[in-house]
């Protein structure tokens, strides 16, 4: 599979087939995912996969402001969360920042890692979808989150159950300008 291939291919999974996802393949995407950018190499982002129980009581009690969410999530085979390590991109040696962003560019990292996990999932046969609307103080408390971290996003995997069609796109010319 080519990159243009990956990136036009992969869309976001909500229905996931009664399948387990093995340890094997989670290494093998977060070992791709790895080499993702990150502000300068800082590698902040970090993967929890959940499944079982704690999978069902995240889906069952943290998704109240968003119960399709808690849908989604019961019904995948594996749930990723994705954390950061605070205070490390954006940032110099020295703790001051680099940039006007101050600490906003970890969500940029966390945001490329993200996608470069959801690519790595699609080559491996497994769908996806970035979810960011969930109880983020409950969940990082059930997962006993250190203090040092901050959980930025879940994403859902597993193998699809569905074949969505690509949404409409913008044009080029929509998107890009020349000055």
């Amino acid at each position: 599979m080519t990159g243009n291939e990956c990136i036009r291919g992969r869309r976001s999974i909500r229905k996931f087939q009664d399948k387990p996802v093995s340890q094997e393949v989670l290494h093998n995407i977060v070992e791709t995912a790895s080499y993702a950018p990150s502000w300068k190499h800082t590698q902040i982002v970090r993967y929890i996969a959940v499944e079982g129980d704690m999978k069902h009581k995240i889906a069952t009690e943290c998704t109240d402001i968003f119960p399709s969410n808690g849908v989604i999530i019961d019904n995948a085979a594996v749930l990723i969360a994705i954390t950061i390590i605070k205070g490390r991109s954006g940032y110099e040696r020295d703790g001051s920042f680099t940039t006007p962003r101050k600490d906003t560019w970890q969500m940029f990292d966390a945001g490329v890692a993200s996608e470069a996990f959801c690519l790595a999932a699609y080559e491996q046969g497994l769908g996806s979808v970035i979810l960011g609307i969930f109880d983020e103080a409950k969940i990082a408390s059930l997962l006993d989150i250190p203090e040092d971290r901050e959980l930025i996003a879940l994403i859902p995997i597993g193998y699809p159950a569905e074949e969505p069609v690509a949404p409409k796109r913008k044009s080029v010319e929509d998107l890009l300008s020349y000055k």
